[in-house]
């Protein structure tokens, strides 16, 4: 559950501050004629994301086992790619997020109404439709019921919560160390479901090795225990990994933490990051 809470709550951040740049920027240059738009395009992107996510777990449910298979492994690997590279880029561009938003407002706003609301379509569309694949990919790999739900819908709702008191001028967030440390807990968590991904690919035919076990400790961590699941619902940790699943587990983490944080420190040590705070609602 933790896991996917980290999820919902990294990603539905990301959504929280855009809509909060937005409305902000609105609100403070006295355009508040310009928010229905721009509340249609959220709520738009929010409805395609939700949709997205149901076609996904609907829509799968119709197909064979070695084609969900197939499907789930292949989403799951797709997935990672774009938590990955969201993570690298959020964490490039945090510090000029608001000025890359108030410009492209500012157009949106010159060219019409469509225009508003296809750029706040957009720019939560993307977020959303990341954290549909990746929160369904994250449930297909802990197969542990509702929790995985629950734990990404507490996680947006706290998102939420946060994006408010962030627009409410009652919370100050170093957004540069939040992006860090979440983006380095998401690395690991989507090495787990890289494994995972791997290992339906290897039950659907795709990939060789399903019966070359690279270790089996399930007689010391069960996997119905409390704290296999546990494991199992943080870190997608599995107690008897393929060879092929170890190995691609090992060549992603190692390699995307190291340059992760390398990235990090070098951009520290530029230029220190500095708290960011939100200015009250005129």
């Amino acid at each position: 559950m933790f896991g996917n809470y980290l999820i919902g709550l990294r990603e539905g951040l990301e959504a929280s501050l855009v809509v909060c740049i937005l409305i902000a920027y609105l609100v403070k240059t006295d355009r508040k004629d310009k928010l229905p738009p721009v509340w249609l395009g959220v709520v738009s992107a929010v409805v395609l994301s939700m949709a997205f996510g149901a076609v996904l777990q609907f829509g799968s449910s119709q197909l064979t086992f070695e084609a969900q298979e197939a499907l789930g492994g292949s989403l799951s690997i797709i997935s990672v790619g774009l938590v990955t590279w969201m993570v690298f880029w959020m964490r490039r561009t945090a510090r000029h997020l608001k000025t890359e938003l108030h410009g492209k407002l500012d157009a949106a706003v010159a060219m019409g109404t469509t225009a508003l609301v296809v750029t706040s379509f957009l720019a939560v569309g993307r977020e959303g439709l990341e954290t549909a694949l990746f929160i369904w990919s994250a449930v297909q790999a802990t197969d542990d019921g509702w929790n995985p739900l629950v734990g990404a819908a507490l996680g947006l709702l706290t998102s939420a919560v946060l994006g408010w008191l962030f627009y409410r001028g009652a919370l100050k967030i170093n957004l540069a160390k939040f992006f860090t440390w979440t983006g380095a807990m998401l690395v690991v968590v989507a090495a787990g479901v890289l494994a995972y991904g791997v290992h339906d690919l290897q039950e659907a035919g795709w990939l060789p090795g399903l019966h070359s076990v690279a270790f089996d400790i399930s007689s010391t961590i069960p996997k119905d225990s409390w704290y296999g699941t546990l494991l199992k619902g943080v870190f997608n940790f599995q107690p008897d990994p393929t060879v092929l699943q170890l190995v691609v587990w090992l060549l992603y983490l190692v390699p995307t933490l190291a340059v992760f944080f390398n990235v990090v420190g070098g951009g520290s040590r530029t230029k220190p990051a500095q708290p960011v705070t939100a200015k009250p609602a005129a």
